[in-house]
Parts: C-alpha cells; sequence; structure tokens
C-alpha cells in the first residue's frame, strides 16, 4: 500500500512535465509542413520551392512580397529552423549544412523579435510550458537563454544538430544600429522586416568566411529603398535572388 501510494506521488509530481512534452510534441509545426499529398501539397507552393532551391546557388535571397503568403513562416523560419536541425526532408532541393551552426533571426524591435521570430521558431513566448512548439521541434533545444530587454522574450537557443553537434541561433534586433552586429561569423542570417543598408551589409559580411547565407522576407513598405534597389538591378548577379 506504501509503495502504491509513493508512485502516485511520483505520477501526479510529474504529469506536468508529462503534459508539457505532450504538448510540444503535438504542436511541433515543422513535420507538417510541405506533406506529398494533400490541399497543402508541397507542389502548389511554386514560389516557396524556388526560394528554397535558390540556396544552392545564391548567398543572398529577399523574398519581397506581401502579408499573409507564407513568406515569413515558411521560408524564412522554415529554411532556419532546417540549417539549425540538420533535419531536412528527403525532398529538400536546397542548401544543407552537414555541421551545427550559428546564426541569427533578427527583427525591427525586441517585441518583433519576440512576437514574430521566437513565436515561430520556439512556440508562444507568453507561456514558457509551451516552448519547443515551434518550428524547431523542442526534443533537439538544449537550452533557452533569457533575453534581459523584453518582458516574455528569448536572446538565444542552443539546438541539437543532426551531425552532434550544437547549433547556436542568437535573435537580435536592428534597434542599435550596425555596430550591435560586429563581430562572430555566421553560417546563416534571417533578417525579418527590412533592415538599414548598413546593418544589412554587416549581416553579408558576418556569413562570408562561413560561405553562409542571408535571407530577407518583407513588405516593401518603404517603397523602392537602396537594399531593395539592389536586388532588383542585380537579377542577374549570381550572388542574389528576389521573389517577388
Amino acid at each position: 500500500m506504501t509503495m502504491n501510494l509513493e508512485l502516485l506521488s511520483k505520477l501526479r509530481d510529474s504529469l506536468p512535465q508529462l503534459e508539457a512534452e505532450q504538448k510540444r510534441r503535438q504542436g511541433n509545426q515543422i513535420s507538417k509542413l510541405f506533406p506529398d499529398t494533400g490541399p497543402l501539397r508541397r507542389e502548389l507552393y511554386l514560389k516557396h520551392l524556388e526560394f528554397f532551391e535558390a540556396g544552392k546557388v545564391h548567398k543572398e535571397r529577399l523574398a519581397l512580397a506581401a502579408n499573409k503568403v507564407g513568406k515569413i513562416l515558411s521560408m524564412g523560419g522554415y529554411v532556419t529552423a532546417l540549417h539549425l536541425t540538420g533535419q531536412y526532408p528527403k525532398w529538400w532541393p536546397g542548401r544543407k549544412f552537414a555541421h551545427a551552426i550559428e546564426a541569427w533571426a533578427c527583427n525591427t524591435t525586441w517585441a518583433d523579435v519576440r512576437d514574430i521570430n521566437q513565436l515561430i521558431l520556439c512556440g508562444p513566448p507568453t507561456q514558457e510550458e509551451l516552448w519547443g512548439t515551434g518550428l524547431i521541434p523542442g526534443n533537439v533545444i538544449e537550452k533557452y537563454i533569457v533575453n534581459a530587454h523584453v518582458k516574455d522574450g528569448l536572446i538565444a537557443v542552443l539546438v541539437k544538430h543532426k551531425s552532434g553537434g550544437l547549433s547556436e541561433l542568437q535573435f537580435k534586433t536592428y534597434e542599435a544600429g550596425y555596430k550591435s552586429f560586429l563581430g562572430r561569423n555566421k553560417h546563416v542570417v534571417w533578417l525579418d522586416e527590412e533592415p538599414e543598408e548598413d546593418v544589412y551589409t554587416e549581416c553579408l559580411i558576418r556569413t562570408g568566411t562561413t560561405r553562409g547565407i542571408v535571407m530577407a522576407t518583407f513588405t516593401p513598405l518603404r517603397g523602392r529603398t537602396k537594399l531593395i534597389n539592389s536586388f532588383l538591378t542585380q537579377a542577374a548577379n549570381r550572388d542574389k535572388l528576389v521573389l517577388n
């Protein structure tokens, strides 16, 4: 009888962890995107597939499109998550990293980083028990590092790569300008929303020695800026691709 009570007590104590793990597994989004068959089968998403495949050739990619067309979740976020984990689907036509990587996911403000990049990659920011329900599977996230700049935010996550190494994803904001982007080299940079040209240039430099990639996903709210113009006028450049 005493053993049964002890067992029940242990099960009761572990219930919150078990429920959280179940939510993470049910909420794992990445395996649900771009299925082989059905109404959302990947062959219907030609622009997305073109964006993926272009990673083999183009160092710089810009998804220049309207809101609600999947450029953030299904282009920038999806590609970033795959590179962090190395868990590429069998049909994947794009660039692959055979080793753990260092990456940035960037946005205009810390609130935007939390509510967009972090939400997509890690899950709802206001519910810590649901971290791990985003595009990065919860069972490969080794560590969450809390962001002191914004409530419920993360500054970085460490992700287990298929190769056995640990990928590092850092969240960044444009608020402090290009100087906050100086320093370590990166393999992948995802810029959601348009940065100033000097910030973009610094991100590009960070990927120079790693043969890395820079992806930008945004709507041209400011019109034809210098950054957008550089993509549109260099369409024939092997390093650049713009999809619009």
